[in-house]
């Protein structure tokens, strides 16, 4: 069974009212609704991945990078998905870290979706992936709400790294943040 959680609305509009949210496994009939996130400039200017114009990139993508991948999941609401996250596990030297990154359409921000989905994944991925010391965000440092995201689950702010990735033409700087298990801040 996929995990799930009751997210609890924080914005007035629509203030006592719940969403219920679940994560699963990327399917081939899910390009549609990826295309609605990974097909939008809006989303992607903070991502370090281009936008997806074409349906036949994205179904290759989901061919054969995401379903392959050891923990990419789409975060769904109603069993539909309206975005997706994935803790990318580091490799030799840097074995006992992962990177937590996610992705959502525009018209699923600013109502604790992100929030609720990263505490969902921190819930389990040190169980999940037991030789990780630690799951560290990475974010652009323009991106505020991307930085919320990650304080409200938890995660501590480790410092700003200047001109770090070369994305989309310029020098960018991320804040990073990050977590490591038995935290009091992920275990509530």
């Amino acid at each position: 069974m996929p995990p799930s959680m009751i997210v609890g609305e924080e914005t007035e509009a629509r203030k006592n009212t719940a969403i219920k949210i679940s994560l699963r496994l990327f399917q081939l009939s899910d390009v549609d609704s990826f295309m609605e996130w990974a097909g939008d400039d809006e989303v992607t200017r903070y991502c370090r991945w281009d936008t997806y114009t074409s349906k036949d990139d994205a179904l290759n993508l989901l061919k054969d990078v995401i379903r392959s991948h050891p923990w990419y999941r789409a975060v769904c609401v109603d069993g539909r998905p309206i975005g997706s996250i994935y803790v990318m596990p580091g490799t030799g030297k840097d074995e006992r870290r992962g990177e937590i990154g996610y992705a959502f359409g525009v018209k699923h921000w600013g109502q604790g979706i992100a929030t609720m989905a990263v505490k969902l994944v921190m819930s389990t991925v040190f169980e999940e992936m037991p030789y990780l010391e630690r799951v560290e965000g990475l974010v652009f440092a323009e991106n505020v709400a991307s930085q919320r995201v990650l304080e409200k689950a938890g995660f501590v702010r480790d410092g700003l790294l200047r001109k770090y990735f070369f994305v989309k033409g310029k020098s960018r700087d991320i804040v990073v943040y990050s977590v490591v298990p038995g935290e009091p801040s992920i275990e509530s």
